[in-house]
């Protein structure tokens, strides 16, 4: 007969050596039954070698498929009642996996929230991020107010199961995943404290921000969103309130696309108005004297021009 696991804890990877076995080590020690799933994608470094001397772990390799295929992996494979996602840089907040797991059996909840902490490379805690109480999830995750981190999460992997990370979303995978988890209408519960330590570092992560892959990045964060929207319309679910959360994201997201492409932010902003008529544009002194006297459009090209003012004499 198996052993009973409690909680799974799936683990992508891809040239983290000098943090992987730090994030591992955070998921160690547990008094519930954790299982822990590391899936290698394809790393150079000697994640293989070390992985192969680690007796406690379940370890998969692949080929340099990404992270949401690594993920998909080990969620087919998870025997876990519940199961958490931690990126290799990160690590898990000590006796929270326990804390989360006592909470959901007692509560019979879907999903556990928590806050987290962002910490530098040599783990010195830079700030402590709270959970905020909302009473509308959705509105929270579409951009209404802090909605920590997905890896703060623990969910109960049946409740899970037919919402995968998608490949063509890979730079916002995370937040499509919890926005379609919401969209289920899933029993929260609140952990009290932090369940992760977020690192944040100049070495890239993941998520890339510079160039084309912002292009990219930018690209699928708009389509998650139109994604998401569009469910809700098509449930008779999208109230002005979960409009306005989305907008809070939209509106600086069509700013930033202005910056490569005036006439897809024009599209965008259009759209942003669509959904709300009496949409205010949040920027404040002359910026929003501008937007609300020339509009989206001119008020792009000015910054664009100034921009551009700014890089002939900073060369």
């Amino acid at each position: 007969m198996n052993p009973v696991i409690n909680v799974s804890v799936i683990i992508p990877t891809y040239n983290r050596l000098w943090c992987l076995p730090q994030a591992i080590e955070s998921c160690r020690n547990t008094q519930c039954s954790t299982e822990i799933i590391v899936i290698d994608d394809g790393s150079t470094d000697g994640t293989a070698e070390w992985l192969s001397g680690q007796k406690d772990i379940i370890i998969f390799k692949q080929g340099n498929l990404g992270k949401c295929i690594a993920v998909n992996k080990g969620c087919a494979v998870a025997r876990g009642k519940y199961v958490k996602f931690l990126d290799s840089d990160d690590l898990l907040d000590a006796g929270s996996i326990d804390e989360q797991f006592e909470l959901a059996e007692t509560t019979n909840s879907d999903v556990i929230v928590s806050g987290y902490k962002v910490i530098d490379d040599n783990g010195n805690i830079l700030r402590e991020q709270k959970w905020v109480d909302c009473d509308d999830f959705i509105a929270q995750q579409l951009g209404e107010c802090d909605s920590s981190h997905y890896s703060a999460y623990l969910f109960k992997k049946d409740f899970i199961a037919d919402i995968p990370h998608r490949p063509d979303f890979a730079f916002r995978d995370d937040r499509l995943f919890v926005l379609e988890t919401a969209l289920k209408h899933p029993k929260v519960s609140v952990h009290n404290g932090t369940a992760l330590l977020h690192r944040v570092h100049t070495g890239g992560r993941l998520q890339l921000t510079s160039g084309d892959m912002q292009i990219v990045q930018n690209n699928q964060h708009l389509h998650l969103y139109k994604k998401i929207l569009q469910s809700l319309a098509n449930s008779g679910e999208l109230t002005k309130r979960r409009i306005a959360a989305a907008n809070n994201i939209v509106w600086p997201l069509a700013h930033w696309i202005a910056k490569y492409n005036i006439k897809e932010a024009l599209q965008v902003s259009n759209w942003i108005y669509q959904l709300d008529p009496g949409f205010i544009p949040p920027e404040t002194g002359a910026l929003g004297m501008m937007y609300k006297k020339l509009g989206f459009k001119k008020t792009e090209q000015i910054l664009r021009f100034r921009r551009s003012l700014t890089g002939l004499f900073t060369k």
